[in-house]
């Protein structure tokens, strides 16, 4: 059965809100260094973010809308990062096709990854425990947005554009997820990589499906 959706008691429109909710999920990000997410206390949370347990249950009803929050928030900054890569990456070059172009974000995106490995780990186990399937399902499109928008630019069929994100985004997080799920501190990110790559020139059928 689906955990229901994040309830979020009050969003942050002023900046002084915002500031206090971003606090407690830079806590909770803290604590997880120490402790597994399950041992982490409210208390604790409220206490390094520098607030009081009143201050929490304005913004979250229980601690799991925290961490489901915290992980959307993780997946969305990482999504506005690899947009903004992809675009310098096209501007720049002015001979890339579409393959030497894909590579180059995949390339970065493992790295961005890799810097963050611990919390991309921790993400994907929390993901499957606190996030109810609407969730998922909004940091999922979310995602497929994102690789359309960096894509569009060689894809110009918009059924075509559509599919070959969804299967790109398929691909990648099915790949990574897996990976650190079984492995949370896997060190092999090269042959990763290649495999990636691999997978989505051999299954995808880039050119046929561009050209």
């Amino acid at each position: 059965m689906a955990l229901p959706a994040i309830n979020v008691r009050r969003k942050p429109r002023q900046s002084r809100a915002r500031i206090t909710q971003e606090a407690l999920m830079e806590s909770f990000v803290r604590l997880l260094h120490e402790h597994p997410a399950n041992k982490i206390t409210i208390r604790e949370i409220t206490d390094l973010a520098g607030v009081g347990l009143g201050t929490f249950y304005e913004y979250f009803s229980k601690k799991e809308d925290l961490i489901a929050l915290t992980i959307h928030q993780h997946v969305k900054s990482n999504a506005e990062v690899l947009k903004s890569y992809a675009q310098s990456v096209y501007d720049l070059s002015t001979k890339s096709d579409f393959q030497s172009y894909l590579q180059q974000i995949i390339h970065f995106q493992l790295e961005q990854i890799q810097t963050q490995q611990f919390l991309w780990a921790q993400s994907f186990l929390l993901e499957r425990q606190v996030s109810s399937i609407e969730t998922y399902q909004k940091s999922y499109a979310m995602m497929v947005e994102m690789w359309q928008n960096m894509l569009k630019p060689f894809i110009q069929d918009d059924e075509k554009l559509k599919q070959m994100s969804l299967n790109v985004q398929r691909i990648c997080y099915g790949v990574v997820s897996q990976t650190l799920l079984i492995e949370p501190e896997f060190k092999d990110w090269k042959v990763l990589e290649a495999d990636m790559v691999q997978i989505i020139n051999s299954v995808i059928c880039i050119k046929k499906q561009i050209f």
